[in-house]
């Protein structure tokens, strides 16, 4: 097995952390930068999509989404495959969570699925650093209207969302009214998340996730795209669900168990990196049995 690798998760979160990254922020560029600085090392070729789109308050914002391809696992012919993360922050907090975790799991990714490769592997795959999620997932809605622009045949997108906190406390998982009793009360589990067109997807994931030793996995299949239970539509996914396309949230379940979730305290220190690592090595695992097998 090809291991995640604990401290560079943790070079990355620390380095990330140093500033906090809003939209338009030079510190958001500066982590630009840095991702990829980090994916081009690791053999990716990385375009800049720079794009204009409202919030719900009618405010205009510039952003870039960074589209990560790679010469041997990133072929046109083949059924395409998405993975991504938000690279941008709130203004109050410096997200080590809420994306942090996320973004490190993706340069892990893109490190060592090169490393993995087989030619043939029946999937192409394009790793995405979005923008503007805070603002209301404006960069995936973007990316998401690219693929049906260019009719893409995108079979599978994924949204790593708040990866690395975790609390074993019995309580300390919070759940919406509807699922409690149905689901732990203790939040030490990776939540994968997906609608009613994301069937196979969810089956295939989960199953990668589940080869990861003492790593708890939930999954939760939500009617249409997630309309009657909102805090499942709140990540990059969900323009992909409305887009028809199938997608899932991989997550610690933000704000229903981590206190720290759009505060100034997510911070690094409060990540549990041997949490992150599993999470990581999981979606590893189910990246590359997708790119290997499709569903």
């Amino acid at each position: 097995m090809t291991d995640i690798d604990t401290q560079r998760l943790k070079r990355h979160c620390e380095q990330l952390c140093q500033s906090i990254r809003p939209a338009e922020s030079e510190e958001l560029e500066a982590a630009r930068q840095y991702v990829i600085r980090e994916l081009e090392a690791s053999g990716w070729q990385i375009e800049r999509h720079p794009f204009q789109a409202q919030d719900s308050m009618l405010v205009t914002f510039s952003g870039q989404n960074l589209i990560a391809r790679h010469p041997q696992l990133s072929n046109p012919e083949k059924p395409q495959f998405c993975i991504g993360a938000h690279l941008d922050t709130r203004p109050e907090s410096p997200g080590a969570d809420d994306n942090t975790s996320a973004v490190a799991t993706l340069l892990e990714l893109g490190r060592l699925l090169p490393q993995m490769y087989q030619p043939d592997w029946k999937w192409s795959i394009e790793l995405v650093a979005f923008d503007l999620e805070e603002n209301g997932m404006l960069g995936g809605a973007e990316h998401a209207q690219l693929h049906l622009k260019q009719q893409t045949d995108l079979r599978g997108m994924v949204s790593l969302e708040m990866l690395g906190y975790c609390d074993p406390t019995p309580g300390s998982q919070m759940l919406p009214r509807e699922l409690v009793g149905l689901y732990p009360d203790t939040g030490d589990f990776i939540a994968v998340v997906g609608n009613q067109n994301s069937s196979s997807l969810i089956d295939v994931f989960q199953t990668g996730l589940k080869r990861v030793a003492e790593l708890p996995v939930e999954t939760l299949q939500v009617p249409q795209n997630g309309e009657m239970l909102q805090a499942t539509r709140l990540s990059d996914h969900s323009p992909f669900w409305d887009a028809g396309f199938p997608a899932l949230m991989i997550t610690d379940t933000s704000f229903l168990r981590n206190p720290h979730y759009h505060q100034p305290t997510d911070t690094v220190d409060t990540l549990d990196f041997e949490f992150l690592t599993k999470v990581a090595q999981g979606s590893l695992e189910a990246s590359r049995l997708i790119l290997e097998q499709g569903y």
